[in-house]
């Protein structure tokens, strides 16, 4: 089979030389937005008189027919044409003859490609934040349901202070508000089109690059010929914005599994996102938190894979640059794939209320409290602090919590104690009296979800 760009070669490209530099096993899901692109391209063409107007409108109906035909299933990509552009334009030339080698006219692979590509993953990044947007969610939905369940926050994962599962969702709500900022910046940058950068100096025909953008609904051109067909910064972007929000993925996952352990008890996960050991019949594995916590590692190695492969690579197009599509499109996957997951194992997940209750009450988790109650006695922190510290080391050597002591022994370590003392450090006293912005107080965490759901309603 003669290759489209062959009239300079005399021989033919080795078999296995061929298969190794095709691209069309992985850019093949490209083929909508490379029949889009060339559509657009070809009314710009027959607009600008740069070719026949009938001409312009066979090739577009020819273009229509194949985009239907291969989502149909009808159509057979082959290994000989390399990439998803040469069996458009192939089949093209198959359908209506000679009129669809003019298609090519004033643009190159070069800037073609990086044209399918940003219009993909301005497509993908929007389905990410949809699927992002979908798990912030479900974390409001848990969290207006449990403003007043109380837990154990913690500290190099020692028990801390008390806080609320509402509160405790609504932080993974701002990390993930965050990555969806991210990828809207992402598509911001992603969203010019290079069509018209030609191989690398732009074309000497009198296109119209701004009609191109518009019809295929984005939002500018790229001001630079020779940085529109080398630049993947975009891709990078994403990749990313990817990582960081793997890495949130696999920090929520991380307690997930911790807490759905037998030690701490306090949730349990669905059966449909759990699975059991092939030996231990007692055995409830979480395996999709794992899961995901483990696809984390391949996101980070997809962003690296792109970082290196760009990292030495001069101006402008180099074949190097096939290789920014396999992890882009794997990191694509992967990541929308666990925000699915993740979303639903939450949503199915039940938490034991009476054990976080429980769990808080243990690990002195009100002495911060119990040292502010002598503050506002008037006790300088330094002191009321080291005064707790006397107290909780006698309650360890003695079996007891801080509310568990009587009032003559608390008055040991600190003469001037009063009954009201035990108030100050109820688990829900130290909640709620925690009623600034941002603290978890009900009030606040309510007000807080009433900010993240104008905050979602406007994307």
């Amino acid at each position: 089979m003669s290759k489209l760009w062959g009239g300079r070669f005399e021989g033919n490209t080795d078999e296995f030389a061929e298969g190794f530099q095709s691209s069309i096993s992985f850019d093949s899901r490209m083929y909508r937005e490379d029949i889009l692109g060339s559509i657009a391209h070809a009314h710009m063409l027959g607009e600008q008189r740069i070719i026949p107007k009938e001409d312009a409108e066979k090739i577009v109906e020819g273009l229509k027919s194949i985009l239907t035909d291969i989502e149909e299933g009808n159509v057979e990509f082959s290994v000989h044409d390399e990439d998803i552009h040469m069996n458009i334009e192939r089949l093209l030339t198959e359908r209506i003859g000679d009129t669809g080698k003019r298609l090519h006219t004033g643009r190159s692979r070069n800037d073609q490609v990086a044209t399918d590509f940003r219009l993909y993953m301005k497509q993908a990044g929007q389905e990410t934040i949809e699927n992002i947007t979908a798990l912030c969610t479900v974390l409001i939905d848990i969290a207006e349901e449990n403003t007043d369940t109380i837990m154990t926050a913690y500290t190099h994962l020692q028990k801390a202070q008390p806080t609320t599962l509402a509160h405790y969702m609504m932080a993974y709500f701002e990390m993930f508000y965050r990555d969806i900022e991210r990828m809207k910046d992402c598509i911001r940058h992603t969203d010019v089109l290079p069509l018209g950068a030609g191989a690398l100096c732009a074309t000497t025909y009198p296109i119209d690059r701004e009609m191109v953008a518009k019809e295929l609904g984005m939002s500018g051109i790229t001001r630079n010929s020779l940085d529109s067909v080398s630049d993947r910064d975009f891709a990078l972007e994403y990749l990313s914005a990817a990582s960081i929000c793997m890495m949130h993925l696999s920090r929520l996952c991380e307690e997930i599994i911790l807490f759905s352990t037998n030690e701490f008890g306090t949730l349990r996960l669905s059966d449909a996102y759990s699975t059991g050991s092939s030996i231990m019949p007692q055995k409830k594995n979480p395996d999709m938190a794992e899961l995901i916590r483990g696809k984390t590692g391949r996101v980070y190695g997809d962003l690296q894979a792109l970082l290196v492969v760009m990292k030495g690579l001069p101006l402008a197009y180099n074949k190097d640059m096939q290789e920014d599509k396999e992890c882009t499109f794997d990191a694509v996957d992967t990541l929308n794939a666990c925000l699915r997951v993740m979303g639903g194992m939450l949503k199915t997940a039940e938490w034991k209320k009476d054990k976080l209750l429980k769990s808080a009450g243990l690990g002195f988790t009100n002495a911060t409290d119990a040292a502010d109650y002598f503050v506002k006695q008037g006790i300088p922190f330094r002191d009321a602090h080291a005064i707790i510290g006397h107290l909780v080391l006698y309650c360890e050597q003695n079996g007891k919590a801080l509310d568990e002591m009587t009032l003559d022994e608390i008055r040991k370590f600190a003469p001037d104690a009063k009954e009201d003392i035990f108030d100050a450090i109820r688990l829900e006293t130290c909640v709620n009296t925690r009623n600034v912005p941002g603290g978890p107080a009900p009030d606040m965490v309510e007000n807080h979800i009433r900010q993240a759901k104008l905050l979602l309603g406007e994307l």
